[in-house]
């Protein structure tokens, strides 16, 4: 199985080993918690939570208001996958450059930086603070 077993009906331990693989290329300032929907491809999230010592907290049932940064990227990427889209059948390139036109495209949200200058302003803001006070 490509994505190995899907337990959860989205391939889980697929889903856990990629988020674990990507979490962990972050700054550790930066992996502190997971905030996911109720879909079982987390039905791995215990080993996951384990893998990364990250903390895992679940938005409640059919409360999109609880995820509106998440509903609006979702939207977002149905311009490029419609819904149902098995993206197994894209390009790690291919899908890396809809993650480059989306982190690159301003949003309301964040003053109409794009998502790339916000975090890395953070990023900026965060080492500045660290070096300061150390």
């Amino acid at each position: 199985m490509k994505n190995g077993p899907a337990l959860g009906g989205h391939g889980a331990e697929a889903v856990r080993d990629s988020i674990a693989g990507t979490i962990t290329a972050l700054p550790e300032l930066l992996r502190r918690s997971l905030t996911w929907d109720q879909g079982t491809e987390m039905s791995q999230h215990a080993r996951l939570k384990i893998d990364t010592g990250l903390n895992i907290y679940f938005y409640e049932p059919h409360s999109p208001w609880q995820r509106g940064t998440n509903e609006n990227t979702n939207g977002l990427l149905r311009q490029y996958f419609p819904k149902g889209t098995d993206l197994s059948a894209h390009s790690k390139n291919a899908l890396q450059a809809v993650a480059l036109a989306l982190n690159t495209r301003p949003r309301k949200t964040l003053g109409w930086k794009t998502p790339a200058e916000a975090f890395d302003e953070y990023l900026q803001s965060a080492h500045t603070a660290v070096a300061t006070i150390g």
